[in-house]
């Protein structure tokens, strides 16, 4: 009987101290919740600062002042920048522009429609159209472009509204107060050092933001370099294709981007860039790439005629990949080429982004208090897994190409870049659903999963045809190992649930791509 009442009141006394363990932490976490409530939203007093003005920081600042905040963005320059990356926005791109109500920022400045993908190799060529899905709400169409006019239509969309103060400025360095971001201190147009604060601050700075590194460690991974000009008075005889070159060794990729313009653009590999300055630069494309582009539909006379009448034109871009991590500060959200970046051989860097601001501006929108940082966390959390299913494929599909596109004498790694050519050149239901893939119709992780797992069977029996002897079987089943090689790393960097389970991408689908573009209210 002692026994029995010595057990009963070991349980009693093990049910109390949970008890009261439990309603402590309890009222920690009302308090903690209390205390991020008590920063009400004051007359005049700023919501939501914004480092950078690029297509990120300018399409955000309008999708969070159309839904009532007051935005201050800060941008170290609001002249038209002069870049040529970012010229391709995709269809889906276009479909997410349409959601932030921003889709008329692609008129009057002579974008051009991009209706098809084509591609050369080896004297063959093939034209891949983006095709008509009965479940994309738009037409699939992308449109060609100049970025820096692209860039000035939406700050200036931005501006125009009463609640946005758009001011050139460089920030120097975020304001911080127990682990949470208060604000930035900046220099004006004038060099004045000021600060502003606000409960919320966006760092959408670009690839080469100064304070990603104060926020996330994390490290960008130069790939190559991009080498553009532009041909003058020019237009392509198709001029609603992106022109790609397997050229050697890397890609050529020749596309319209006014009505009178032409974008060429040369990747060279990092460890060998010729000087522009001394004319290498110019001897090289002449020498080494005009002779690889097709004499077919212009191309070749287009690409000469711009590297002898555009030498001042000619300008480089490192490509760049960097996966993406959380920001485990509160206070702060990183965003665009600052949080996440992939190698630009499928443009759809500007498609990514402007998919993480609608899925930003819709987690935010019920939240009448952003000076709760708590909640803002537990929301940024929700959107890292919410944008995986676009994210993903995204920078699955540009890391894996841009890998398989390199010319080399390995006979295992050619076989996978004749594979790619012949996947993509069949036309059948398999480049179709690709094509939607590639044009952000369709963002399926799963679905890519499949079809990079076609793609390699494809290059094992190219290399197998007519007689698999034994050279050509050890080839390909080293083909087999590098694919598993280059998806098993991304398996593990997005993560095993996001590629695999389909039900993401379906939600994902469901909210913001069957739906159609849902109108903007102004609180």
């Amino acid at each position: 009987m002692a026994t029995t009442y010595a057990w009963l009141w070991t349980l009693f006394t093990f049910v109390l101290t949970w008890m009261v363990f439990h309603l402590i932490k309890t009222k920690k976490a009302a308090i903690e919740e209390a205390e991020a409530e008590v920063e009400e939203r004051r007359d005049g007093a700023t919501d939501v600062i914004i480092v950078g003005a690029g297509i990120a920081g300018a399409s955000l600042a309008y999708a969070l002042a159309k839904d009532g905040r007051r935005v201050h963005v800060i941008e170290r320059d609001l002249k038209e920048p002069q870049r040529f990356m970012g010229e391709l926005m995709q269809a889906g791109g276009r479909l997410m522009l349409a959601q932030l109500g921003l889709e008329d920022c692609l008129e009057e400045i002579d974008a051009q429609e991009a209706k098809s993908l084509a591609i050369y190799k080896d004297g063959e060529h093939a034209t891949l159209p983006f095709p008509n899905d009965k479940t994309f709400p738009l037409e699939p169409v992308g449109r060609l472009l100049r970025n820096g006019r692209f860039v000035q239509r939406l700050r200036q969309k931005a501006a125009s509204l009463t609640n946005v103060q758009l001011e050139e400025g460089t920030v120097k360095s975020l304001i911080e107060e127990k682990g949470v971001v208060k604000g930035v201190t900046y220099k004006n147009s004038a060099g004045e050092e000021t600060t502003v604060y606000a409960p919320l601050t966006v760092v959408c700075d670009g690839c080469y933001s100064n304070l990603r590194r104060s926020l996330v460690d994390n490290t960008e991974e130069v790939l190559s370099y991009m080498v553009g000009y532009v041909t003058k008075n020019s237009r392509l005889e198709d001029p609603k294709s992106l022109h790609l070159i397997f050229s050697k060794p890397l890609v050529c990729v020749i596309y319209q981007i006014t009505s009178d313009e032409v974008r060429c653009v040369a990747e060279v590999p990092a460890d060998s860039i010729p000087s522009i300055s001394n004319g290498e630069m110019s001897a090289y494309l002449k020498k080494t790439m005009a002779p690889q582009i097709p004499e077919r539909g212009n191309l070749r006379d287009i690409f000469l005629k711009g590297i002898e009448e555009g030498l001042p034109e000619i300008k480089t871009t490192a490509t760049k990949s960097m996966s993406s991590k959380l920001c485990d500060k509160r206070g702060v959200i990183v965003l665009g080429d600052a949080f996440n970046m992939r190698h630009p051989i499928i443009a759809s860097g500007m498609m990514v982004a402007l998919s993480d601001i609608c899925i930003l501006r819709n987690l935010l929108r019920p939240l009448p208090n952003l000076g709760n940082t708590k909640k803002v966390s537990d929301l940024v959390k929700s959107f890292y897994i919410i944008r995986k299913p676009m994210s993903a494929t995204v920078n699955t599909l540009a890391s894996i190409f841009s890998q398989v596109l390199v010319a080399t004498t390995d006979e295992a790694r050619e076989g996978m870049r004749q594979g790619c050519y012949n996947y993509l050149s069949r036309g059948d239901f398999k480049t179709t659903g690709l094509m939607t893939i590639l044009g952000g119709m369709n963002p399926h992780p799963l679905t890519l999963v499949i079809h990079l797992v076609a793609i390699t069977l494809t290059s094992m029996g190219h290399l197998l045809y007519p007689f698999p002897s034994p050279r050509r079987f050890w080839h390909s089943l080293r083909i087999l190992a590098w694919a598993l090689q280059m998806l098993g790393a991304h398996l593990v960097d997005e993560g095993f649930k996001e590629m695999l389970i389909p039900a993401n991408a379906a939600v994902y689908r469901r909210t913001y791509i069957a739906t159609g573009p849902q109108p903007l209210f102004d609180r």
